[in-house]
């Protein structure tokens, strides 16, 4: 692994502040898009499966190019790949916001996740240098809230800006956010590794390419096509993606600069880690997907209300996500991963009943507790898991850790629009459809079904928890 730069003029406070403000702001543009496809779809007079692809497409290239990260993380300096990140980030967003066709929408989308692909992995492995370990939990904490919010106040914007202007301003009002950053991080930013040279094994980055690109296109082909898992469009892009990673791995212990250590798989509170956050993202892109269908088409709610109406959760997790950081320095990740799978099983439980009669504010009730529940186990055990990895898996270690969050954010996306299709459909043969607010009493019945997976996987969360233990460091 590159070495820290033994730099006593190192200010981490300025570095994560660019680090994370970046982030929030990139992570913000993955899903400000979901209140505008309909605009969009109208605009450039195209179907859903088509528009879908603003999604699947930036999903399938941090699925691409995440794993790269590790190799980059040691080759380039920090300043090096900050500076790329912001720009290409920049570039994604202005050519979107000008988009005059749908090929050049999508194209600006690609280069945004090729951006922030870059940044995230560079983000968690310099803060993990820059700060030591008896910090690492408020740090992580604060990190956890970027990741979290980042992309569930997506909504929230897209629905305001969506009210008054139209979905090119999602774009124009973060443009210049971008712009500031890239000046503000080119002052601060400073290197933090030194880069050393390493062979760029062409073979393993294909095999990930396929193997990590296969999984995601399979799984957001199955939320584009109507959530038809049982497809060969689904299932021979999923099976050549586990194939293909079955061989990466495999050679990813013969050579003798793999291109992803995968040997921190040994270190078992970092498998953990991997699966709590794999579990808290998929919640996390399910509900920002499932709520906001529910709030505008089961409630018949403007989109400006109804990302109002989520907006408290994101407040109320933003002060809780420090709290929780400090909470895991002081007391270790047990007394909070095993209460948040908790409640995570009662608001998911709550939710999978949620009807129109449900009180707004029972309804941001849940959804805070939703949040909350996620930030309590996802920040303690990627923190926890991270603490167990020598210092030189760190780059290895953040780019699985990132490379999951890709797939868990597909799979959240096709299971939920599968699952909600899935008890639409249900509901209309059942012969309870009648009247005229039957789109919306079969939209929720979709949520509702939908929900109740989550139970399932909380569930299975909370029985692995018990088993977790503090890291000593």
């Amino acid at each position: 692994m590159n070495q820290p730069i033994p730099n006593q003029h190192i200010k981490p406070a300025l570095i994560m502040a660019a680090l994370l403000l970046s982030a929030f702001t990139g992570l913000l543009n993955e899903t400000a898009l979901n209140m505008a496809y309909t605009e969009i779809m109208a605009d450039f007079q195209i179907s859903t499966a088509t528009a879908q692809w603003l999604t699947t497409g930036f999903l399938l290239v941090m699925g691409i190019l995440v794993p790269l990260s590790a190799y980059l993380n040691q080759t380039y300096t920090t300043r090096q790949l900050y500076i790329t990140a912001l720009s290409l980030l920049s570039l994604g967003t202005f050519v979107a916001a000008l988009a005059p066709a749908f090929s050049l929408l999508l194209l600006a989308r690609i280069i945004q996740a090729s951006g922030l692909g870059i940044l995230m992995p560079l983000m968690i492995n310099i803060l993990l240098l820059i700060f030591p370990p008896k910090r690492r939990g408020t740090v992580m904490g604060i990190m956890s809230l970027v990741i979290l919010c980042g992309p569930a106040f997506g909504p929230s914007f897209s629905g305001f800006i969506t009210e008054y202007f139209t979905w090119h301003y999602i774009f124009w009002t973060t443009l210049p956010i971008f712009l500031l950053l890239l000046a503000f991080g080119w002052k601060v930013v400073q290197n933090v590794t030194v880069p050393r040279k390493l062979k760029f094994d062409i073979p393993s980055f294909l095999l990930s390419s396929l193997g990590f690109g296969g999984i995601v296109f399979g799984f957001s082909m199955a939320g584009e096509g109507g959530g038809e898992f049982v497809s060969t469009e689904v299932i021979l892009p999923i099976l050549i993606g586990f194939t293909a990673l079955i061989i990466f791995s495999k050679r990813q212990f013969k050579i003798e600069q793999p291109l992803l250590n995968l040997r921190v798989l040994k270190y078992p509170m970092y498998v953990f880690g991997l699966f709590a956050v794999f579990v808290g993202h998929m919640i996390i892109m399910s509900q920002a997907i499932l709520l906001p269908m529910f709030l505008k088409t089961g409630l018949a709610i403007t989109g400006l209300i109804a990302g109002l109406i989520l907006l408290p959760a994101e407040a109320c997790n933003g002060i809780m996500s420090v709290v929780i950081g400090r909470l895991m320095d002081k007391y270790g990740p047990k007394w909070l991963v095993i209460p948040g799978f908790a409640l995570l099983i009662v608001t998911t439980f709550l939710f999978s009943g949620i009807s129109r009669d449900i009180s707004i504010a029972a309804f941001i009730l849940l959804h805070i507790g939703l949040i909350i529940g996620v930030t309590m186990i996802s920040s303690p055990s990627q923190t926890n898991g991270l603490n167990q990895l020598p210092r030189k898996y760190y780059p290895d270690g953040t780019a699985i850790v990132n490379t999951l969050m890709q797939i868990a954010g597909a799979l959240g996306t096709a299971v939920s629009v599968s699952l909600l299709t899935k008890g639409q459909h249900n509901y209309m043969i059942s012969g309870e459809a009648a009247g005229e607010n039957i789109v919306a009493e079969a939209l929720i019945a979709g949520v509702q079904y939908a929900f109740s997976f989550l139970v399932v996987i909380t569930i299975i969360g909370f029985v692995a928890s018990l088993f977790i233990k503090r890291v000593n460091v």
